[in-house]
C-alpha cells in the first residue's frame, strides 16, 4: 500500500531538484568552488555535532549485531570529518569539465557543429552505511552542475541528516539554490519505491551499497542506473613475482580495510611459488585474525586446519577478514578464474614478467587492473578526482571510479548562417 504523504513529499523533492537543475547549468566554477570551500569549512567547524550523532548510529548498530567492517564503515572520528572536508577542498581544485568542447566540426555546408560537456542533470545517490558519502557526493554533484537527492540507510541516518543539514546550511547566501541538495529522511522502504518511479525527473541514478540493493534498484526502474553489483578482487601471485612485495600487496589489499569494495576476496597463487609463498603469507593473514578458505593444493601446502573452499566461495564478496585462497597452474588458469568468478571491479598482477603483465591487462575484464600494486587505490580520491559517487562496474556510461566526468553527458551545438536542408 502506497504512502501518500511519503509520496507527495518526495514528488515535491524531485521537482524542486529538477528545476534547481537549470539553475546550476549556469553557475561558474569560481562560485562552486567556493561554496566547496565554505562546506569543508562547515564540517570541520561542526565536527562535535557529526560526531554525537554517529554514535548514536553506531549504539543502533551495534544492537542490530552488525560485524566489525560494518561498523567500522559506520564510524566518524574527528580524523575522518576532516578526511571528508579534505575530499570537498580536492574536489574544488580539480578542473571543471562544464562547457568543455569536446570536439568541433566544420561542415563542408558552412554549419559549425560544436559536442560540449554539460551536467547530467538531477541524479539520485541510494546508498547504505558510509556516511562521508553524503558530503563526497553533494560535491562532486555541485561541481559538475547537477542537482542531487541522497537517500541513505537507516544504519546511518542520523549521520546523515546532520551531514546533510550541516552543507545545506553553507548554501545560504550563495548563487546556489538550496534545492539544489535534496535529502529523503524518510527510513521507510517505500521511499526508494518512489524514487524509483520519478524518471520525469531524476536523470540517473547511483546506488552504493549490497549486492541485493543494486539488484533491486536496477529492476524496478525505467531510470539510467550506473551499477556496481559487488567488489570481488584477485590478486594472482605470478611464478616469477617478487615474493616480498607480494606479501606486502596481498596483506595491504585483505587486511588494510576488509570492509570495503576494492578490498581483495581472492588470492591467486601460481604452483611453482607456492610451496615458498603461502605458509608464511597464510600465517600473516592468520595473525591478523583472517579466516582463510583454500583450495585443496592450499590446504596440502598451508595446513589442513584451513578451511576448504567451496565452489561458492569465489563468488563471494566477504567485506570482513575472510578470504579464499586458490593455487592456479598457469597465468591462463588464473586469468579464466578471474573472469569466471569475479565482478569486473580491480584485480592484479604479481610479477616481473612484463609479457605476463600484458597479457593480464589485455585478457582480464575488469574496470580496474593493477600490475604490481594493491587493488586498495581504486578509489577516486587515489585515483586524484577528488571524491567519487561510486565505482562503476558497467561499460556504459562510465567504468571505474566515477567522478566529476562520470556525472556529465553532452549535447551539440550547432552553428549556422541560414542553412535550410534541401
Amino acid at each position: 500500500m502506497r504512502n501518500s504523504s511519503l509520496e507527495k513529499e518526495i514528488l515535491q523533492m524531485v521537482r524542486e531538484a529538477k528545476e534547481a537543475s537549470y539553475a546550476m547549468g549556469l553557475v561558474k566554477a569560481s562560485a562552486k568552488n567556493a561554496v566547496l570551500r565554505k562546506m569543508a569549512r562547515a564540517l570541520v567547524s561542526h565536527a562535535d555535532e557529526l560526531i554525537r550523532e554517529n554514535k548514536k548510529d553506531l549504539k543502533a548498530g551495534k544492537d542490530r549485531g552488525l560485524s566489525s567492517a560494518l561498523m567500522d564503515r559506520l564510524m566518524l572520528d574527528k580524523k575522518r570529518i576532516k578526511g571528508m572536508a579534505q575530499c570537498l577542498l580536492d574536489t574544488e581544485k580539480i578542473k571543471d569539465c562544464v562547457g568543455e568542447v569536446m570536439e568541433t566540426i566544420k561542415r563542408p555546408n558552412g554549419l559549425v557543429i560544436k559536442k560540449v560537456r554539460v551536467p547530467m542533470g538531477v541524479v539520485a545517490i541510494i546508498y547504505e552505511s558510509r556516511p562521508n558519502v553524503t558530503s563526497d557526493c553533494i560535491g562532486l554533484c555541485l561541481k559538475s552542475g547537477n542537482a542531487v537527492i541522497l537517500k541513505g540507510g537507516k544504519e546511518a541516518i542520523h549521520s546523515n541528516r546532520a551531514i546533510f543539514r550541516i552543507l545545506r546550511q553553507a548554501l545560504e547566501g550563495t548563487v546556489i539554490p538550496k534545492e539544489a541538495v535534496q535529502f529523503v529522511s524518510s527510513t521507510d522502504r517505500e521511499a526508494v519505491a518512489v524514487l524509483l518511479r520519478q524518471d520525469r525527473y531524476i536523470d540517473m541514478i547511483v546506488p552504493r551499497g549490497g549486492e541485493g540493493l543494486i539488484r533491486f534498484i536496477a529492476g524496478h526502474t525505467s531510470i539510467p542506473v550506473v551499477k556496481h553489483y559487488k567488489g570481488v578482487c584477485h590478486t594472482y601471485v605470478a611464478e616469477d613475482a617478487d615474493l616480498q612485495m607480494a606479501q606486502k600487496i596481498c596483506f595491504n589489499a585483505k587486511v588494510q580495510r576488509p570492509g570495503v569494495c576494492n578490498a581483495m576476496e581472492t588470492m591467486l597463487v601460481h604452483k611453482a611459488c607456492a610451496p615458498r609463498f603461502l605458509p608464511k603469507m597464510i600465517d600473516a593473514f592468520q595473525k591478523a585474525g583472517v579466516e582463510i578458505r583454500g583450495c585443496s593444493q592450499t590446504r596440502r601446502i598451508a595446513g589442513k586446519s584451513i578451511k576448504t573452499a567451496t565452489t561458492q566461495d569465489w563468488y563471494e564478496e566477504y567485506l570482513d577478514k575472510i578470504l579464499s585462497v586458490r593455487v592456479v597452474n598457469s597465468l591462463k588458469e588464473a586469468i579464466e578464474h578471474i573472469n569466471a568468478y569475479g565482478s569486473k571491479h580491480s584485480d592484479a598482477i604479481v610479477t616481473r614478467n612484463k609479457k605476463e603483465a600484458e597479457q593480464f591487462l589485455k585478457s582480464v575484464d575488469s574496470a580496474c587492473l593493477y600490475v604490481n600494486a594493491s587493488t586498495r587505490f581504486t578509489d577516486g580520491f587515489e585515483f586524484g578526482f577528488g571524491a567519487e559517487v561510486g565505482i562503476s562496474t558497467d561499460k556504459l556510461h562510465v567504468r571505474g571510479p566515477m567522478a566529476l566526468e562520470g556525472l556529465t553527458t553532452y549535447k551539440y551545438e550547432i552553428y549556422g548562417k541560414g542553412q535550410i536542408r534541401s
